[in-house]
């Protein structure tokens, strides 16, 4: 089993979709990070010699961010909304939807489960 950016590679995958399990790396980057690092993307991870899982980390060390840095990059620019008091941190502080859904019906992910009212009547047909 490869371990690349602190992540363990499923074997049966290949080499392009086996990178997007990597928090940071999409179908895109995989494919860039493959041509990069000049593997074919269509090997499977598990009939990777050790010298080509090296030339993987190399390029996603020098040219892609990756895991913990990712992580917490995207935690700081939150961070900084919710500090600045602008309308999207006030959205991310009191956990709804951010880039303008709809909020009356939907929305259940980022609000969580439905809280019932007391005493409020079901409408009826």
């Amino acid at each position: 089993m490869a371990r690349i950016a602190g992540v363990n590679i499923p074997t049966q995958k290949t080499v392009a979709i086996g990178l997007t399990y990597i928090y940071g790396i999409g179908r895109y980057t995989a494919q860039y990070i493959v041509d990069e690092a000049k593997i074919d993307g269509a090997k499977r991870v598990d009939g990777l010699s050790d010298a080509e899982i090296a030339k993987i980390r190399e390029v996603i060390d020098k040219s892609v961010k990756v895991e913990g840095d990712l992580r917490r990059i995207v935690s700081m620019n939150i961070k900084r909304l919710t500090d600045m008091g602008n309308y999207r941190g006030l959205r991310h502080r009191k956990r709804l939807p951010v880039r303008g859904q709809r909020t009356h019906t939907n929305a259940r992910t980022r609000k969580g489960k439905a809280i019932p009212i007391a005493g409020k009547k079901i409408a009826t047909k």
